[in-house]
């Protein structure tokens, strides 16, 4: 029984399920929420670009549609993504799946290009298969905050791997699905591609449903920093007279004539608002991000899927079930980038995992058999997703936790920006014969990411921020005393019994007597010694009166 038993639990907790397990159910529905969302996404990612070439979009509409979708995402995903903590992230959870609900529906029912792109612009519908919009940045908040820095990256991980098994499932079905729906009688190719976005807006509903399921404890918690002031300064700084407050200064609003001008400023204004040692960080992450992103834009799976169905041409069924495959791997692959990480660290693990799958990106379009072509497509999609764990652990370990939600809007955002222009690029190449092109351009962007996250990052410590606000909230075992109280205490200790030897070891390593004898030898009551040395702002305590 035992040999059964010992594998099962080294996969537990080698491959952190058990991480998952202490974090709470809170991170059940985030990820079951996700994975519905991405099996969504798959049956999307499948046929999108198919479905508008058998709507007679030219090539160059079909990559105008994706770039102002993705232009749509960005001031959608960032507004929301910014007023989150404030309004209420499950409730800007909820608006999202509203939007991919109302989007499923004007896609199942119409066939017109402008109400179409309108649906898309101001609703939910993802043209590159990948999670845009504010869902991913907001749950990705989330649970680093419900998260410790031992667990998270386990926990991501696993956010990705479940995730990426939706969108596989939705790749297999989509071309199942079109299949049989295709031979019935009385359906048309584009009839079978309207169904599916039905099965978008049932996704969507159970997204709503799912998140009204979310605890408080996804809400940002605000915590109180206290400082620590010798006891002898509180009757020299507390003052008897009541404090009054300055008046007020009226701020004197600029004339804002344009709406470009009033957004940058509000997005500027935001920014700000993030402290200067992340933006520090996050600048330079933030531009290898856009060219990464840049890449991924200009050869989505949904163009890709294009690609191979325009030049080789295989029944949907067969396109279904390489995707399926090639989502599968990516999942596999995710669900080893926390025990990787833990060994090699973040950046070592993004690095090492992206550069073959952007290698298979480059020589893309280089093999003239099918099956070489999907070849390289599953080494893509097997190892493409290994860093987004390690990245999103990244992330939330060098900002702070009250920063995370808006950066990990702005970085959604600008990924978005970047991916933005690449569609319309590839539409453009499409057309004149040279589609090619786009999978070289993509595969050199995507490598010259890697080499500079890691010539950038290699050697960065992290997780530097929890330890801060574990001092900042009063963590005695986080904190060393300062050195006067060290006197005082060793006085207390000798007088109790300990031995004056003890006081030469260090900090950490001192014996020190027991509480009560402190507490007899003080003469101060066992339950009120806390609070002689008061970190209420107001400095005042229960001995002062």
């Amino acid at each position: 029984m035992s040999a059964i038993v010992r594998p099962l639990k080294w996969f537990y907790h080698e491959f952190g399920i058990a991480s998952i397990y202490e974090t709470g159910g809170d991170a059940y529905l985030l990820i079951t929420a996700r994975t519905l969302r991405m099996f969504a996404y798959g049956t999307n990612s499948l046929i999108l670009a198919i479905f508008f070439s058998a709507l007679k979009f030219s090539d160059h509409q079909i990559g105008l549609f994706m770039t102002l979708t993705l232009l749509g995402d960005v001031f959608l995903g960032t507004y929301l993504t910014l007023i989150a903590d404030r309004v209420g992230r499950r409730k800007v959870l909820v608006g999202g799946s509203v939007l991919m609900i109302t989007s499923g529906i004007v896609f199942a029912l119409f066939e017109n290009f402008w109400l179409l792109l309108l649906a898309a612009i101001f609703g939910v519908i993802s043209v590159t298969g990948g999670d845009f919009g504010p869902f991913r940045s907001i749950e990705e908040s989330v649970l680093s905050q419900l998260t410790t820095p031992s667990t998270r990256a386990d926990v991501l991980a696993w956010y990705v791997t479940i995730s990426t098994l939706g969108s596989s499932i939705g790749s297999e079905a989509s071309g199942r699905i079109i299949r049989y729906l295709q031979e019935r009688d009385g359906w048309t190719e584009v009839d079978s591609y309207h169904a599916l976005f039905w099965i978008y807006a049932a996704t969507g509903i159970l997204n709503v449903i799912l998140t009204l399921l979310l605890s408080s404890a996804c809400e940002l918690q605000t915590t109180v920093t206290y400082t620590e002031v010798p006891q002898d300064e509180q009757d020299a700084t507390t003052d008897r007279t009541p404090y009054q407050p300055p008046p007020p200064i009226e701020a004197v609003s600029p004339q804002i004539e344009t709406w470009p001008t009033r957004a940058r400023l509000w997005f500027t204004s935001r920014l700000s608002q993030i402290s200067a040692p992340t933006r520090s960080v996050m600048y330079k992450l933030w531009f290898l991000l856009f060219v990464d992103s840049l890449a991924d834009g200009m050869v989505p799976y949904s163009l890709t899927n294009y690609y191979m169905d325009d030049k080789f041409h295989p029944s949907k069924s067969t396109l279904g079930d390489i995707q399926s495959i090639a989502y599968f791997l990516g999942a596999i692959g995710s669900a080893f980038a926390g025990p990787l990480a833990r060994r090699l660290g973040l950046i070592n693990t993004m690095v090492f995992t992206h550069v073959p799958s952007s290698a298979a990106v480059l020589v893309f379009a280089i093999p003239n058999t099918f099956w070489m072509t999907a070849s390289l497509l599953l080494i893509r999609a097997g190892l493409n997703n290994m860093d987004q764990a390690p990245r999103s652990a990244f992330i939330a370990a060098v900002v702070k936790p009250e920063e995370r939600t808006a950066v990990m809007g702005i970085t959604s955002m600008l990924r978005t920006v970047a991916a933005m222009g690449g569609p319309t690029l590839t539409g453009f190449l499409a057309s004149n014969k040279k589609f090619w092109i786009a999978f070289v351009v993509a595969g050199v962007c995507r490598l010259a990411y890697d080499f500079g996250l890691y010539a950038m990052f290699v050697n960065m410590k992290v997780d530097q921020n929890e330890k801060s606000l574990s001092v900042s909230n009063g963590d005695i075992q986080a904190h060393q005393q300062p050195e006067s109280d060290d006197v005082e205490m060793q006085r207390f200790s000798l007088d109790s019994g300990s031995s004056e030897d003890d006081w030469k070891k260090p900090a950490d390593q001192r014996q020190l007597a027991a509480p009560s004898a402190i507490h007899r030898d003080l003469g101060v009551p066992h339950a009120t010694l806390e609070r002689v040395r008061s970190r209420s702002p107001h400095k005042s305590t229960e001995l002062d009166h």
